[in-house]
């Protein structure tokens, strides 16, 4: 370690226990003191009394107060600066260290969305069984963790394409098709042509998704009957016959009360990855989860891909 950045570690240590880097960077981050507590898992008051604490120990604020939130203050950006290095640093060591782990037991923190639970339950319960050394973590969550701050170390995702810095295999195809029930498609001819229906469409949080693009470029406004930040909030209201709803195909075909439209739409396709950061592949624990859940999920590949028959 260098001089200036065994100082830096030094006045670092007296000055800043690492809940107060944490909650600077939080802060600095969100803007809000009360936002930045509910990330970081505690109560608004004692972030209040953290923040006054070190503000008190340092001899300046770190934040202006006002209405719409908190400003950084000169001071407070360079608290934040020195916050955020030092814990990216951290988080980097524990990594490379955790590189060098070769139990085969321990914690395995997977990160998934909200539509993979039900297809996930029971490959978790097989790796229970046979791997009972082993504990997973299942963080549902349906924005992109990257991994880089060990949010967890391994994601489960229906993406196009990965992030640059994680690694990890394609498992296969992600099949996306219009399902409706059986009571709204007693009420419309089934051959009509898809812009006719009654669409559920998706608030604009899930843009991004390949179905979300084809409704917007295929489906008139006025064809829109609701829409949703969830893919099951959308399963949910095709459900209750208000009208079709683009869904994956291991969702939907699994549902006895949701009817195929149409096959599976090349358009709305996208690929279901398994993913980790480099330095984690090498971990003997998160090495035996990876080849477990590729293998348990290849068998469930036609499921996966919409190639199961319709009705």
């Amino acid at each position: 370690m260098d001089s200036g950045l065994g100082g830096l570690a030094v006045l670092t240590q007296r000055l800043f226990e690492l809940s107060d880097l944490r909650l600077i960077r939080a802060i600095g981050e969100a803007g809000s003191l009360s936002a930045a507590a509910r990330h970081l898992g505690v109560d608004h008051s004692t972030a209040f009394r953290r923040l006054g604490a070190m503000e008190g120990r340092l001899g300046a604020h770190l934040f202006e107060r006002a209405r719409d939130g908190y400003t950084l203050t000169l001071a407070g950006e360079v608290a934040l600066i020195t916050a955020t290095r030092v814990l990216d640093d951290l988080t980097d060591l524990e990594r490379r260290l955790a590189g060098q782990d070769l139990r085969p037991s321990g914690t395995v923190r997977v990160t998934t969305a909200d539509t993979l639970v039900e297809l996930l339950g029971p490959i978790f319960t097989v790796l229970a069984q046979e791997r009972p050394e082993i504990m997973i973590e299942l963080i549902v969550d349906n924005s992109f963790f990257t991994l880089s701050k060990r949010d967890a170390d391994i994601a489960i995702r229906p993406v196009s394409a990965p992030p640059d810095n994680l690694v990890g295999r394609k498992l296969a195809k992600l099949a996306t098709a219009p399902y409706a029930s059986p009571a709204y498609l007693a009420r419309r001819p089934l051959d009509a042509p898809l812009p006719d229906f009654d669409w559920i469409g998706f608030e604009e949080s899930l843009a991004h998704l390949q179905s979300a693009r084809w409704l917007k470029q295929n489906v008139a406004e006025d064809r829109i009957v609701h829409r949703a930040n969830s893919l099951l909030a959308l399963q949910a209201a095709a459900h209750s016959g208000m009208g079709v709803a683009a869904l994956p195909c291991y969702l939907a075909d699994q549902d006895p009360d949701l009817r195929r439209v149409r096959g599976p739409l090349a358009d709305m396709e996208a690929a279901l990855w398994l993913l980790t950061h480099p330095d984690l592949r090498r971990v003997t624990r998160i090495r035996t989860v990876l080849d477990f859940l590729a293998n348990q999920l290849a068998r469930r590949k036609t499921l996966i891909e919409g190639q199961a028959p319709m009705d």
